[in-house]
């Protein structure tokens, strides 16, 4: 007969429990796993082989009781850890999402919009086109992978049971302040182009006032950014990987800054 006592009990479920909230908030949050297509019961299935691979790599938990106020406590803390940690990571596709609108208003598509049940809300053709080239390219340079190993790396530098530290909120609010600079320089190169020709249909209404801007502008401007797309898009590697790899080093510095460190 086997014979174990309450507190062995707590300790092999703290061992499981801990971990899981924290990788639970990552998967609830982080591109490619936490899209609103993919089903709950894959999410928590998800969840659970990830920590049933990682907790044997983890440090001792503490030994608190799971349903007491420090367990439901700690819990929270796990969650929210995860949850910053996977909207750091999501804010890079909000940028490119941006990229489209950006585009697509001097192109003309701001109305050719659809539901999208990623966001919950109406979403521009442009922006969820980049948005697809940004997840297909973080699946090809495995960015999903790092992404892993980087929430993993959180466990040394901020273990279970830790206080929180508000330094490591104000490093997400600073990396969020990059999602309107990253979403324009992704743009900016088809901006400039439709820039100059709306300044140059704009003078060539004022020598040709008989000549239908509306009529001739639009197909021009929709040509040329489709053009631009496709000679931008597949030269968007390097800049999606910077940002890909800055999204890495600002989970180090969150997990950083809730330790105090």
């Amino acid at each position: 007969m086997i014979d174990f006592t309450l507190d062995q009990l707590y300790g092999w479920i703290n061992n499981f429990l801990w971990p899981l909230f924290r990788i639970g908030g990552l998967v609830a949050m982080a591109p490619i796993f936490g899209e609103a297509t993919v089903p709950v019961r894959i999410k928590v299935g998800l969840a659970v082989v990830l920590t049933l691979v990682v907790a044997p790599l983890i440090g001792p938990m503490p030994a608190v009781v799971p349903s007491s106020y420090a367990g439901l406590l700690i819990a929270l803390q796990q969650v929210l850890i995860g949850m910053a940690l996977g909207f750091c990571m999501r804010l890079i596709f909000t940028a490119a999402m941006m990229a489209g609108e950006f585009v697509g208003l001097p192109m003309g598509l701001a109305f050719a919009s659809f539901f999208d049940p990623a966001t919950g809300a109406n979403t521009a053709v442009l922006s969820r086109l980049i948005n697809l080239v940004a997840l297909l390219m973080f699946l090809a340079v495995n960015g999903h992978l790092l992404m892993l190993d980087g929430l993993v790396r959180t466990f040394d530098l901020l273990p279970v049971g830790a206080s929180l530290n508000a330094n490591g909120w104000g490093a997400l609010m600073e990396w969020s302040g990059q999602l309107w600079i990253s979403g324009i320089l992704l743009a900016l190169p088809v901006l400039i182009v439709l820039l100059a020709i709306n300044l140059s249909l704009g003078i060539l209404n004022r020598t040709a006032q008989q000549l239908s801007i509306f009529a001739v502008g639009f197909p021009i401007t929709l040509t040329t950014g489709l053009v631009m797309l496709a000679i931008v898009l597949p030269q968007s590697k390097e800049f999606l990987t910077q940002l890909f790899e800055s999204g890495y080093q600002t989970m180090a510095q969150i997990a950083r800054g809730l330790a105090g460190l």
